[in-house]
């Protein structure tokens, strides 16, 4: 079992790349393997709404939002960073989700998935909120831990001494590996995938 860390955050190696690798560190330890994917430092385009990704599978702007994408269907679980801008997420996440989802999420369907924040200060709930909105849209399960997926922190230096904040990355961890591993039970016992619904859409205007 694999699960994709995606790192929200134009710096590779920041506080928000300092927080998963204390996730990806307890799932190996529960025997997950892990792969932390950085979203880059370049521009990323937001979703147009063009209906390319309809007919082809993938995005109309050939980016690391496809590459993603890929690794994505193959993994087994989800789990986004990102650090806070102006008390939400970074716009770059923000498009970089918007495009993956609206290409790729009837492939990440069920799979579960978890949102990590990081900040120096504040706009962690927020920015947790609205990211999870992307899985809890797409049938994903949500994981949680002993407290909201957050570290504090304005350096590295500093996530790694918010000792609350790096047991709720590991406990985080160890949640998402319990979960893998109960669904793969689930499978191995004969228990199959809720059944799925045609799609009902409705507008509200009279």
């Amino acid at each position: 079992m694999k699960v994709l860390l995606i790192n929200g955050s134009p710096k590779k190696e920041g506080c928000t790349y300092t927080a998963l690798s204390v996730v990806a560190k307890a799932l190996n330890e529960e025997g997950i393997e892990t792969e932390i994917f950085h979203v880059g430092n370049k521009p990323i385009a937001g979703c147009m709404g063009c209906g390319f990704c309809r007919k082809t599978g993938k995005c109309k702007f050939d980016d690391t939002v496809n590459e993603c994408a890929s690794k994505a269907k193959e993994a087994d679980g989800i789990i986004v960073g990102s650090p806070v801008h102006y008390a939400s997420a970074s716009g770059m996440i923000t498009s970089f989700m918007d495009r993956l989802f609206f290409s790729s999420s009837a492939a990440l369907q069920y799979k579960p998935a978890a949102v990590v924040a990081s900040a120096r200060r504040a706009g962690t709930t927020a920015t947790l909120d609205q990211l999870s909105k992307h899985f809890t849209i797409s049938n994903m399960p949500l994981v949680s831990s002993c407290y909201w997926n957050m570290v504090h922190g304005n350096t590295p230096e500093d996530v790694m001494q918010d000792l609350e904040g790096l047991q709720i990355m590991r406990t985080l961890g160890r949640n998402m590996a319990w979960l893998l591993k109960s669904i793969e039970a689930g499978k191995k016992a004969g228990i199959q995938m809720p059944i799925k619904e045609d799609k009902i859409k409705t507008s509200f205007i009279r």
